[in-house]
Order: C-alpha cells, then sequence, then structure tokens
C-alpha cells in the first residue's frame, strides 16, 4: 500500500487462480494491501474460492481501490466478500475510486459475486469493473448497488461496467446515481423510484449455439442477450433484500 495522504489510500488486491494438474485449482497468487485483505476459503471439487475482507472501513473520499483477478486455462475460481462494500465520505474532497479488472483463459470458470456495495450520504464514488475473457471462457458475474443506508439519502455512485469476449466488446455501459449525477437517474426509464439496482451478467459458450431469450423475469427484472454467448440481467428493488432474491432467481433460470 502506498499509504495514506492528501489524496487518500492506494491498495491493491490480486489473485490468480491456476489449473494445478490434479483436478483443482491453485492460487499462485493471493495478495492484498491494507483494506483489501484475501482470505481462501474451502473450496468444491474444481473451484477455488477466495473471500476479500474489508480490513478497514471505506471507500472513502479520495481513495483508490484496485482488484485483479486473471483466471488461467482450465482453472475455476469463485471470488466473493465477507460484508457489503461501504462508500463513505472522507477527509479528503476528491472522489474515490474502485477498480476490478478480471480476465479469463480458455476453459476457465470465474464467478465475480461480491456482497453490497452501499452509497451512503455525503460520499463520491466511480466504480469500473473491466472484464476480458478468451473466447470459451465462462463468467457468472454480480452487481449490486444500493442508494443509502436505512431512511438515509445515497451519495453520488457512478458505475461502469465493460464486458470483451475473444476481444471484442459486448458490453459498455455506466449508471450515475445521486446527487450531482445527470438528470433522470431516478426517473421512469432508469430506477423509477427504487434504492437498489443490480446486474448479473452470464457468458457461457454455449450461447453462441443458442443465445439466450429476451423475457422478463419478473417484476422489476429482465434479461436480454448481448451480442456475444452472453446475457445480462438487469434488475430495480426497494431494498438490498429483494435484489438479492431477483438476481438469484435470475441466475437460476439459466
Amino acid at each position: 500500500m502506498d499509504g495514506v495522504n492528501v489524496s487518500g489510500v492506494r491498495a491493491t488486491a490480486r489473485i490468480v487462480a491456476r489449473d494445478d494438474g490434479r483436478g483443482g485449482t491453485s492460487l499462485p497468487v493471493l495478495e492484498g494491501e491494507g483494506p483489501l485483505a484475501l482470505r481462501r476459503t474451502r473450496g468444491s471439487g474444481a473451484e477455488a474460492r477466495v473471500v476479500v475482507v474489508g480490513a478497514m472501513s471505506g471507500p472513502l473520499g479520495g481513495d483508490h481501490f484496485r482488484v485483479e483477478a486473471g483466471v488461467e486455462e482450465g482453472a475455476r475460481l469463485r471470488v466473493g466478500s465477507a460484508a457489503a462494500t461501504i462508500a463513505l465520505p472522507g477527509q479528503s474532497k476528491g472522489e474515490a475510486h474502485y477498480d476490478v479488472r478480471l480476465t479469463v483463459a480458455d476453459g476457465g470458470e470465474l464467478h465475480w459475486l461480491p456482497e453490497q456495495l452501499i452509497s451512503v450520504r455525503g460520499s463520491d464514488l466511480y466504480v469500473t469493473t473491466h472484464v476480458d475473457l478468451a473466447a470459451t471462457a465462462r463468467l457468472v458475474l454480480r452487481e449490486e448497488q444500493v442508494l443509502g443506508r436505512a431512511g438515509e439519502e445515497s451519495g453520488r455512485l457512478s458505475s461502469r461496467l465493460r464486458l470483451r469476449i475473444a476481444g471484442r466488446t459486448v458490453l459498455d455501459q455506466e449508471l450515475a446515481c445521486g446527487p450531482g449525477a445527470p438528470g433522470g437517474w431516478d426517473g421512469p426509464a432508469v430506477l423509477a423510484g427504487h434504492r437498489a439496482v443490480g446486474q448479473l451478467v452470464v457468458v457461457r459458450p454455449e450461447f453462441a449455439a443458442e443465445p439466450v431469450t429476451a423475457r422478463i423475469l419478473g417484476e422489476g427484472a429482465a434479461v436480454v442477450p448481448l451480442a456475444g454467448p452472453a446475457a445480462l440481467v438487469t434488475a430495480v428493488a426497494p431494498d438490498a433484500l429483494l435484489l438479492r432474491r431477483l438476481l438469484e432467481g435470475a441466475a437460476d433460470s439459466f
């Protein structure tokens, strides 16, 4: 970690998953700094499992966190978090950044399933998630964002999700919510007054031959096929609990 200064805390966590040649997955790189602690937990079959443990509060204003995960050919990795990430105001008035960079090689599989991100009043956080997959890679990625704690207004939260498969961009979208965000974010075309929003991205090679059909998944959720072997579920809900139920139900429908 570079330390604390007027521009906040900078920290990086890195994970590399590798086929161990014995039917399992090894983790030759498992490194966390400062507020980004990584813990390996009991896996299942060929899958290795890692939990991101927040060792400090944040991200605060001016902080810059980065998480990198690479899944090599034939390896399987599941990453979660021990608790929700809470974006808080800090002494620095600059925005905080939380960057996620994920890569999966041919035959690899990644389940990226962190807990919710909660935007607290007065915070200003920009989240970016960039995913690069090889042609036969598999992915399940879930993002959940909650605007404010119970009875509290939201901070400003901006997020961008970019997905590339075999070098081709199949998804690149951005959402900004809260004070100072472009107008209309809380209108009927976006959140429609809801306080929780989430996405589920599923990538499977077999979707290339049998694309997912666009459909409504109950009240507040829908699935659409992407221009590749992938599908995107988008959901909005009044609270984090209902949002999780919508996204878990969507995952079970594939």
